[in-house]
């Protein structure tokens, strides 16, 4: 698997239902609660945490999820500054936040690199507040990186992408720090699973979801490789 297979990019997305549009009628689903996961310190201890912003953080809990070494995914909130914000305002573009994931997970298992790998190659780095069908600063691509350690190794790896060409386009990817993370409400926890009938998860994340399986095959947990 090499980051230059880049498979999202397929014009039919943009003729599908936006990440906003399908969630309209989901805050009542009886598949979910509003209390969300619940992540106790002791069950992530010796775990590393990530946190990405790449489109809507139903498809990215999705993939990060599949992942060998990944013990939990979090969809929620960050890079903005507004105390306790919601997904109502969030979505709307009201906050300066974006949609992301908190990964936790095992460095023993699998390496920051590894997750930025399937990062870089699930979402299209290159343009600017959007994502497929979905539109605005809160599906903007950021990194939120928690030491220099991490900053150098993604910036190494920008370097990387730049210099094999991989885009056409420049990347845009802001590469930030760290400060905060808001848990979004519990119907967004596990989205893709707990709402297989959802038009989005249907027509935009089933799709991508499929292809990550397919190309990420070697990683995967192994519930998810046949």
């Amino acid at each position: 698997m090499t980051i230059a297979k880049i498979y999202f990019l397929l014009p039919l997305l943009f003729l599908f239902t936006s990440c906003t549009e399908a969630s309209t009628d989901q805050t009542t689903s009886s598949l979910a609660s509003e209390a969300g996961k619940t992540i106790l310190p002791e069950d992530t201890a010796g775990l590393a945490k990530a946190t990405f912003a790449g489109g809507c953080f139903w498809c990215t809990e999705a993939y990060f999820e599949r992942l060998q070494g990944v013990e939990a995914v979090i969809s929620g909130y960050s890079g903005g500054t507004k105390a306790n914000p919601n997904y109502s305002e969030v979505s709307a573009g009201e906050t300066d936040y974006a949609e992301a994931v908190q990964v936790y997970y095992n460095p023993e298992q699998i390496s920051y690199q590894e997750l930025l790998e399937v990062f870089f190659a699930t979402h299209d780095p290159t343009t600017l507040n959007r994502q497929g069908p979905d539109y605005g600063k809160q599906y903007r691509s950021v990194v939120f990186y928690r030491t220099p350690e991490e900053k150098k190794i993604v910036d190494d790896f920008v370097r990387h992408l730049d210099e094999a060409g991989v885009y056409r386009d420049d990347i845009v990817t802001k590469i930030q720090p760290f400060k905060k993370f808001w848990d979004a409400e519990g119907y967004h926890q596990d989205y893709y699973v707990n709402n297989p009938s959802d038009p989005y998860v249907v027509s935009v994340a089933r799709p991508k979801v499929a292809k990550f399986e397919a190309n990420f095959r070697n990683k995967l947990k192994p519930e998810y490789r046949d």
